[in-house]
């Protein structure tokens, strides 16, 4: 059965324990995740999102459960990607002819998706719908994360439906901020915001800044992934404006590949020389091809500057190095400063290689980098130690 929310609002959606890759295998989700569903009954009824195709069986069953699907009213599609719009096939050949609202853009998304010709109503910012005694309020917000994407606003409930905005993945019955561990919340929070918005983030603040203008009043912020920030929901606003703002940490993280461990000895020798340059500054160092690619990303998200370095292998660079630095390259980190190292055993091109991609991907580049003949030995392995401290005094 649905979880009530307020006298109005029940959630419908399906928590998914079971859930560890995303978007295909692009993004890891070892927390689970929530396809968030909710029904709203006013004077008329209105479904907001569905939930992932594998689940649109069970989802209509169990809506079923709750509400006869004739009474549905209107359904509000707030995002046509497949996690949240999934069931719609299923709902549809229940209910053919209920109005579906949506973005221009929405309405295409979905017939691309499942070429079907429903009942689409689209809808721009400040157009509402008129429930009863409250009245649902849409605003466009493009590109977060898709072109189609838009919020809606319930009035009377004080609720802002945020769709991928301000949500996680991150699987819980409990259903509200308040109830869950927060440490976990918000390193899935951050985790998201930097895997999946980063390269929106101008976006962001501009669409946070235009919601907040309206001064409406929100008392819950219903996403479509994780929990529901019921307890002070302007907090994962804040925090969002402050991800958005070419966020940094003071810290420094080091991300290599390596072939037979000389690498890996460079890049604990240049940590050794950051870490006596700078007590202060946090030093992380992650083995791209055993870690978990998005883990480092959101590393790389809270670094004021990162090294990266790889072997040299047929001219280039170790392919989980490249793999990385094109997911880099995409989310369009902004004000940060990269080197690049690695140990070679006749050409030393990869070194090279390593840093004009780090140009491209927009970082200030610290210095041309470093590479090691072989394996280091302890007079190297000193002026490793020499070339970490230097990174430090050059970013300062």
């Amino acid at each position: 059965m649905g979880k009530r929310i307020t006298d109005k609002v029940t959630w419908v959606g399906k928590v998914d324990w079971e859930l560890k890759n995303f978007h295909g295998q692009e993004l890891s989700t070892k927390k689970g995740s929530s396809y968030n569903s909710y029904l709203i009954r006013d004077k008329k009824t209105v479904l907001i999102d569905t939930v992932w195709q594998p689940y649109d069986k069970e989802f209509v069953s169990r809506l079923k459960k709750e509400i006869d699907l004739k009474e549905i009213d209107y359904i509000v599609a707030n995002h046509g990607e497949i996690d949240h719009s999934g069931a719609l096939p299923e709902l549809m050949r229940e209910i053919p002819n209920t109005p579906i609202y949506c973005t221009a853009n929405g309405a295409k998304i979905l017939k691309g998706h499942y070429h079907e010709d429903w009942n689409f109503v689209t809808v721009k910012t400040g157009d509402s719908l008129d429930i009863g005694e409250s009245k649902l309020v849409f605003v466009e917000a493009p590109m977060l994360h898709w072109p189609d994407s838009m919020f809606t606003y319930m009035t009377g409930e004080n609720i802002l439906f945020s769709n991928d905005a301000f949500g996680q993945h991150y699987a819980t019955e409990t259903m509200y901020n308040d109830r869950v561990d927060k440490e976990e919340l918000y390193a899935e929070a951050l985790k998201y915001y930097a895997n999946i918005l980063t390269p929106f983030s101008s976006l962001v603040i501009k669409k946070i800044k235009e919601v907040l203008a309206l001064n409406l009043p929100v008392d819950y912020i219903c996403t479509s992934h994780g929990v529901i920030w019921k307890e002070n929901p302007a907090q994962i606003i804040e925090h969002y404006l402050k991800w958005a703002d070419n966020y940094q940490e003071n810290q420094i993280t080091l991300i290599y590949d390596t072939m037979w461990n000389s690498t890996r000895k460079m890049a604990e020798a240049i940590a050794e020389g950051i870490q006596e340059a700078d007590p202060a500054v946090t030093v992380k160092l992650f083995n791209s091809a055993i870690e978990d690619k998005n883990d480092i990303l959101s590393e790389v998200f809270k670094s004021k500057a990162i090294l990266i370095g790889s072997p040299e292998i047929n001219g280039g660079y170790l392919h989980s190095i490249g793999g990385l630095l094109e997911m880099i390259k995409g989310l369009k980190f902004k004000e940060k400063s990269a080197a690049a190292f690695g140990s070679y055993g006749w050409s030393g091109k990869a070194v090279k290689l390593l840093t004009e991609e780090l140009d491209k991907c927009g970082f200030k580049i610290v210095n041309d980098g470093h590479k090691s003949l072989w394996v280091p030995d302890n007079a190297e392995i000193e002026v490793l130690k020499e070339y970490g401290k230097d990174f430090v005094k050059a970013i300062q």
